[in-house]
């Protein structure tokens, strides 16, 4: 999933907080220390509403840059590891980043019968790559991001995806990737979006809308193709910014729509895909299991045919607002998730 740091600033951290019943004797003897401590520590804020924030302490702010498009950082948290900021958005973090890859890449190329030819709109930072060049059966992976330097970024930073970016079965091109589709002569298996959250003034929101799913990707894909995206938050209380109008919008468009999620700990969210076809998805965790095992190169950490499954089922509420949802994404009605260059590195 690909977007950055609008702005950063640095400051220190010392506020002391006082809690009825605590201890103002020890408190007071650990105050210099508990000060100087706190005054080291640097943080990544995420704003996420205007009145919530999430905050992660920092080692440090390994690298941070601007392209045409958005604004870019690499930061070295101290829970989550080295994490990829995008437009003031946390794209993925080295700790749980397989999370939301294997959910993205595996659940449509495991239903797929045969999956040979990919194509995956955005997906800069190169782990959804990652993840579709483990499958025996994909020949040829086109990776399609309209922004060079976000490429050039990831590829240089994110050590673990360097097998991924060399693979002579990638066809990396930089465009964007609605006009890069709609002008290929080729059809693929699987389409995929990992593309940045749909945010108002954003490069990507036209890239969830009813127009684009029915005339340019449908037509892109084989006999028994299959489309995946990602669908932003997913959680009780954020499951109507995008996702329940992404799932909505699709079922407008293809026969069989599936909406599945996973919670992502740095996310502090459960997040959302949808994958849709015009033929349906009647594997059971048995035969998932068996392609699995057949099909992937190597353990998948967090995907298995149970979980699966059980991700597609839907907490009461998400379900009756998916089930009820009446919004079709449009260019001229769109939605959008909060916050667009808000983080800060403070």
């Amino acid at each position: 999933m690909v977007g950055a740091v609008q702005e950063g600033i640095v400051r220190e951290m010392n506020g002391v907080f006082d809690v009825n019943g605590f201890d103002y004797d020890n408190a007071m003897a650990m105050a210099p220390k508990q000060q100087q401590r706190e005054e080291e520590i640097k943080w990544y804020e995420e704003e996420i509403d205007d009145d919530l924030k999430l905050c992660y302490a920092l080692n440090s702010v390994l690298h941070r840059g601007a392209s045409k498009y958005q604004e870019i950082a690499l930061i070295d948290t101290k829970h989550f590891g080295k994490a990829l900021i995008i437009d003031g958005k946390m794209q993925s973090t080295e700790v749980d980043e397989f999370i939301y890859h294997e959910s993205l890449i595996h659940p449509p190329l495991l239903f797929h019968p045969n999956p040979k030819t990919v194509f995956i709109m955005g997906g800069g930072e190169g782990s959804a790559a990652r993840e579709v060049l483990r499958h025996k059966t994909v020949h040829r992976v086109v990776m399609c991001d309209i922004d060079q330097e976000v490429v050039d970024f990831c590829r240089t930073y994110l050590t673990v995806n360097w097998d991924a970016f060399a693979s002579d079965k990638l066809c990396l091109i930089i465009n964007d990737a609605r006009a890069e589709l709609e002008k290929s002569r080729e059809k693929f298996d699987v389409i995929v979006g990992d593309l940045a959250d749909p945010v108002e003034g954003g490069p990507c929101y036209q890239l969830y809308t009813k127009c684009f799913y029915q005339h340019i990707v449908k037509p892109k894909l084989n006999d028994r193709g299959v489309f995946v995206t990602q669908a932003g938050p997913a959680g009780v209380l954020t499951h109507k910014e995008v996702f329940s109008s992404i799932y909505n919008t699709l079922r407008h468009v293809f026969k069989y729509v599936i909406a599945y999620t996973a919670h992502v700990p740095s996310f502090a969210d459960t997040w959302g895909w949808v994958m849709a076809s015009d033929y349906p998805f009647s594997l059971n965790a048995q035969q998932i299991n068996e392609r699995i095992k057949d099909r992937i190169d190597g353990e998948l950490v967090y995907l298995n045919g149970e979980s699966l499954i059980s991700s597609t089922t839907l907490n009461k509420s998400v379900y009756q607002s998916l089930s009820s949802e009446t919004h079709v994404y449009t260019e001229d009605d769109a939605r959008f998730i909060y916050g667009h260059g808000r983080a800060r590195c403070a």
